[in-house]
């Protein structure tokens, strides 16, 4: 494999925080060209330094030091643009990540995804601005990195359908009706993965999985009825697929996202990884249905893949709302659901036609979820 340049934005954050250490152990395959980061201005200056890299944005603040070449969200945009990379590794969390992912594609490099939302509220011309430019969108999520390395593997008209695997969260373990009490520091506590705040408490209501049954209908092409969803607490087994036989597929590995990282770098090759093998003589799997009482979101995002449009877009922006309104306790854990499913029910049937439109709604839906939010008494 010839040595590839690499972009990663959001290199302080958990994807970024993996990434770089895939660049210390694979210096023989990659060269880090271009670092950002929101807010984290220090962290930033250090991994410049520590892999000598000139594009350097803070996309979040005014910078500090001279070392910073870039800033503010337009500055972000010119980076990425302006450096020659091979792939840019997105792993800025929410909407924020989309027009990062616009201009990776559009100055011709390939995506290693990790933004989900960059799927859930644009897919569609995502990946026509893929086609056009004749580039590849690698996904780096576990469950979706699985989706499509199985699917190399098995031709599409063959497939029934796609299962995705959920750890259950944080509440995984705990009674429907206790989960009115539960605080911001309970939704912290992840049984399996170490991530960001807000992807953990997502994670804890299953609003990930209601964006990844999203995003597995608008990246592959799924029917939304094809989609399911089964609690794995042992998150060994990333995603699976069954063909038209009644043949199951699974993609199972450690649960550690610098694999499925790794292999979006690395893409279409496959490389050594130093993060150790799963030994299966050690493992046992379990599988549960989803209880819908306790995660009401899943279903609410099966509604929202079926009407397409502007919906998954409102989906996705009220989730946000609701989440940073619980974490500064404006609201409860169990008003996230709430607030999404009240926002969801104004209008969103809009076609979207283009990225200034999205961007136009995106707002239109957070200031709904906002003023919900508002009349929600905590």
């Amino acid at each position: 494999m010839n040595k590839k340049h690499i972009i990663i934005l959001g290199c302080t954050g958990s994807i970024g925080q993996s990434a770089t250490t895939i660049m210390r152990h694979h210096r023989d395959l990659f060269t880090v060209v271009g670092l950002s980061a929101h807010t984290n201005e220090e962290e930033l200056i250090e991994l410049a330094e520590e892999f000598d890299v000139k594009s350097v944005s803070l996309s979040g603040r005014h910078p500090e030091s001279e070392r910073v070449s870039y800033s503010g969200k337009e500055g972000l945009l010119q980076m990425i643009r302006e450096t020659d990379a091979d792939v840019v590794i997105n792993g800025i969390s929410g909407a924020e990540g989309l027009m990062p992912s616009v201009a990776s594609l559009e100055s011709d490099k390939n995506l290693a995804l990790a933004n989900k939302e960059t799927i859930v509220i644009a897919g569609s011309l995502v990946k026509k601005l893929a086609r056009k430019h004749g580039k590849t969108i690698i996904p780096v999520d576990s469950e979706h990195s699985a989706i499509f390395s199985l699917l190399r593997k098995v031709e599409p008209e063959f497939i029934e359908e796609v299962v995705l695997t959920a750890s259950g969260g944080a509440f995984r373990d705990t009674p429907a009706e206790e989960l009115k009490y539960v605080t911001v520091k309970d939704a912290l506590i992840h049984p399996t993965w170490s991530m960001g705040k807000k992807i953990t408490i997502d994670s804890a209501t299953m609003a990930n999985k209601g964006l990844e049954i999203i995003e597995t209908r608008e990246l592959f092409d799924i029917p939304v009825e094809n989609i399911h969803v089964v609690l794995h607490p042992q998150s060994c087994v990333h995603s699976l697929i069954r063909t038209r036989d009644g043949s199951l597929y699974a993609q199972i590995s450690k649960p550690n996202m610098s694999i499925p990282i790794q292999n979006a770098l690395t893409y279409p090759d496959l490389s050594s990884c130093m993060f150790g093998r799963l030994n299966l003589v050690d493992c046992t799997f379990t599988f549960h249905g989803v209880d819908e009482k306790k995660y009401p979101l899943i279903k609410t995002a099966y509604l929202t893949a079926e009407k397409g449009n502007a919906y998954p877009l409102a989906f996705n922006a009220a989730n946000e709302i609701a989440v940073y309104a619980f974490m500064h306790g404006k609201i409860e854990y169990l008003d996230i659901p709430r607030v999404v499913t009240a926002t969801l029910d104004a209008d969103w049937s809009q076609p979207l036609l283009s990225f200034d439109q999205i961007l136009y709604l995106d707002t239109e839906a957070r200031h709904a979820a906002e003023q919900i939010v508002e009349k929600v008494v905590v």
